[in-house]
């Protein structure tokens, strides 16, 4: 036994450790697949970058007779990104932050690129790639292809979006009160940490149900206002009139609940059920006369006949050797086997 226990439990560590290296080993492909993808995303940025310096320059060298770059085939879309700007690679699960600080309505000031030092409302936040989206802020023209732009009636090749910045590119700006001078005034936070007390929010909210703080100072920062989604009436939703109006009424004749509340509780054909639906009762029925017809079609064989003979007789004789109580009684061999055998267990112990 012992041995079995102490294969069981190698068997079942084995198991474990196979699967924490199998998960380590996904976490990592997903790891490298998300630097892969990260690498290419800011490739298209430093091509671009690069690519205008060079016309910039060559513009300069040539001077009047540099070409006309908005002309021919390209023309359109020149000087526009592609969609792929618009979609930063997803962060491993893993490797995602436990909070995420800034929500939809929140005031940040944008530290790189050419809006630094601008201030505006966030309008978006991506927690699968940890960017958000600022109103009228880091906004360049998207050339998008021409089915599509057929597909949403826009009759020019490119559209001006705004893309989405990381987190670590932005900075909370929140109002507090001057404790000298007693006025409010923005004041741009550089750490902010999340933590308890975890709220419930109205089922809908994009607002995050942990709460935040000001690192160092411990001063909670609101979280913005957050409209519930408005709800609209389809013509596949249930009225509430059907809803409030009652269709079963508790008596003291029956239980209370209904009869169908029965099956969601219990299995519908249990054995220790007393009530059963009519259909299933039926069913049984069905079931033993089509059994008693079965044995009454044995019987008329003449080995089917002596069989029966045979189980009846054995069963005689089994009700002879039972008392009035129904136990069976003992042979005169086996009382007087014991009656010897307890003698001699007397006179081994005078």
């Amino acid at each position: 036994m012992q041995k079995i226990i102490r294969r069981t439990a190698l068997a079942r560590n084995q198991a474990q450790r196979k699967a924490i290296r199998a998960a380590k080993t996904a976490e990592r492909e997903e790891l490298k697949d998300s630097l892969r993808q990260r690498f290419a995303y800011n490739r298209i940025g430093l091509d671009a970058i690069r690519s205008e310096r060079q016309r910039r320059r060559e513009d300069w060298m040539r001077g009047p007779l540099a070409p006309q770059r908005d002309a021919g085939f390209e023309g359109k879309t020149f000087g526009a990104l592609s969609p792929q700007a618009m979609n930063p690679p997803t962060i491993p699960k893993h490797l995602r932050r436990k909070y995420i600080n800034i929500a939809a309505g929140d005031r940040v000031c944008i530290m790189k690129g050419r809006d630094k030092g601008k201030i505006n409302e966030v309008t978006r936040v991506d927690v699968t790639n940890e960017t958000v989206t600022v109103k009228d802020l880091n906004v360049a023209d998207v050339h998008f292809p021409e089915w599509l732009n057929q597909q949403y009636g826009n009759n020019t090749p490119f559209q001006t979006v705004n893309l989405p910045l990381p987190i670590d590119d932005v900075r909370l700006v929140v109002a507090l009160d001057d404790p000298t001078t007693g006025q409010t005034r923005d004041v741009l936070v550089e750490h902010v940490y999340g933590g308890g007390p975890i709220l419930e929010r109205v089922y809908g909210s994009d607002t995050p149900k942990h709460t935040r703080y000001i690192a160092g100072e411990d001063i909670e920062i609101p979280w913005p206002r957050s409209e519930p989604p408005a709800a609209k009436d389809e013509e596949w939703d249930t009225l509430r009139m059907e809803v409030e109006t009652p269709t079963w009424v508790p008596s003291l004749h029956n239980a209370p609940f209904p009869p169908n509340v029965m099956d969601e509780l219990r299995n519908k054909f249990s054995k220790y059920r007393t009530r059963h639906d009519p259909e299933w009762v039926e069913a049984k029925k069905m079931e033993e006369y089509r059994k008693e017809y079965l044995q009454s079609r044995s019987l008329l064989t003449p080995k089917g006949e002596l069989m029966a003979r045979i189980q009846a007789k054995k069963e005689e004789r089994l009700n002879a050797r039972r008392d009035a109580d129904g136990n069976y009684l003992l042979d005169d061999q086996t009382v007087g086997f014991i009656e010897n055998f307890m003698k001699e267990k007397k006179a081994a112990r005078g």
